[in-house]
């Protein structure tokens, strides 16, 4: 049976530089989509050619990092690169914590986690790719949005890998770019916190820690190589978070799961 895939979003912290060749140059998990990576690479050169303005709205970020964020995307075919798992630096991959895994999880994350890009489309952790700056939601002149873009390439490309378990860490604005009925069970993770309010207990939605509990549930899920919800019972997030059962839900071949923290 196969291992389960895991899709997660990339990160806005980026580490700079680069020892590896330029992306065109080195072996990438997905070669059918790279035609349709220059053309956005194309749409984004020409995207930061505009105002000062304009580069900032793409990107969505200030003035002040807009023409430092514009040179890296202007320079994408031709800079340095490093592997996916390196160049992405955020708290859920910080929370990950890919190299202090041992070699055989740090191969279980290498084949099964898939990381879905505005720019790349999908790569694999092991991936080289360069510096660079785009929001899968941001709106390109002549292409549009990249979601919109990559949902049929993308969801072509991973029929086959998404054919037995999925587990779908993205948040919406990366959803959205494929057809989650490819696969062949998607199980979706919502953390929440069970607090007080007004004298009653409720749940609300975590979204400060979310990025954080899920680079932890991806080790949980590679080192137990879980592909089944009901196996998250023996996740014990050290903020305190557990697998409720009764919080279920089960659409077609959807299973929502959430894992709650008393507060």
């Amino acid at each position: 049976m196969a291992a389960p895939l895991i899709l997660l979003p990339p990160s806005e912290g980026k580490a700079g530089g680069g020892t590896g060749p330029p992306w065109a140059e080195a072996p990438q998990s997905f070669p059918d989509l790279a035609v349709h990576r220059r053309k956005v690479i194309a749409a984004l050169a020409d995207a930061m050619t505009g105002p000062v303005e304009a580069r900032s709205r793409i990107l969505g970020v200030g003035a002040a990092k807009a023409d430092e964020a514009a040179a890296a995307n202007r320079s994408v075919d031709s800079a340095l690169t490093l592997p996916a798992i390196q160049r992405y630096t955020g708290v859920l991959y910080d929370a990950l914590d890919y190299p202090a895994l041992s070699a055989a999880v740090r191969h279980g994350v290498d084949r099964q986690v898939v990381i879905f890009s505005g720019l790349w489309g999908a790569v694999r952790p092991a991936d080289p790719i360069p510096d660079y700056k785009l929001k899968m939601g941001a709106a390109l002149p002549g292409l549009g949005k990249p979601a919109r873009f990559w949902k049929p390439l993308l969801s072509e490309s991973l029929t086959g890998a998404a054919s037995g378990t999925v587990w779908d860490l993205l948040p919406n604005e990366h959803t959205a770019a494929w057809d989650p009925t490819i696969a062949g069970r998607r199980i979706r993770v919502r953390f929440l916190d069970d607090v007080e309010k007004g004298g009653e207990r409720t749940l609300v939605t975590v979204s400060h820690w979310n990025k954080l509990l899920k680079g932890a549930l991806v080790r949980h899920v590679v080192e137990c190589g879980l592909d089944d919800p009901e196996d998250l019972v023996s996740f014990h997030h050290p903020e305190g978070y557990r697998y409720e059962p009764s919080l279920t839900v089960v659409t077609g071949t959807t299973t929502e799961v959430a894992l709650v923290a008393r507060r």
